[in-house]
């Protein structure tokens, strides 16, 4: 076996070179090359941050938005109704039969405008079962039907997107 000699490696040794030696041919254009790269992509990371930045603060801008026209249609559809209810106001010599059709009239725009606002009324048929998820029970009377079902509606209940606004109102059958 041979003592390894460090000055006989093939590798350049920084150590045994002279200062101010040239790096190898190709070294500089590959450096350079790589600083390009460098602030290329320095620029693409840049621009990428800058165009999350703009997406989040449009999204922001359109939920402020949403937040603050949200009942804009929905008010927009009731609008007719405000104004048959003062049309009849505005009507001193109507017939009560006159008022009355006017009334049913501007309770079918008010029912249509909740329903193209998807609001749904709750109002269970005696006999239902009770729904604590949809029905608010007032109170339990003996009655001649199976217990813990809807004995009467005393007020609509509504939902809006299947979630509930207002429970209905009940009273409910107890056991005989």
């Amino acid at each position: 076996m041979q003592p390894l000699d460090p000055s006989a490696s093939d590798q350049p040794n920084p150590a045994t070179e002279p200062a101010g030696a040239e790096a190898p041919p190709g070294a500089e254009q590959r450096l350079a090359e790589l600083e390009a790269k460098h602030a290329e992509m320095a620029d693409a990371y840049l621009r990428a941050k800058a165009e999350v930045e703009n997406v989040r603060r449009r999204a922001e801008e359109e939920i402020a938005k949403a937040r603050k026209y949200a009942v804009e249609s929905f008010a927009e559809s009731l609008l007719p109704v405000r104004d048959s209810l003062e049309a009849a106001i505005a009507t001193p010599n109507a017939t009560p039969e006159q008022m009355l059709e006017g009334v049913h009239a501007t309770l079918r725009q008010l029912a249509q405008a909740l329903e193209r606002h998807k609001v749904v009324e709750v109002n269970p048929p005696a006999g239902t079962r009770f729904d604590p998820h949809q029905h608010q029970a007032i109170s339990v009377v003996p009655a001649a039907q199976e217990a813990n079902t809807v004995v009467a509606v005393l007020q609509k209940g509504y939902l809006i997107n299947d979630r509930v606004l207002r429970p209905a109102l009940v009273t409910v059958a107890g056991a005989s």
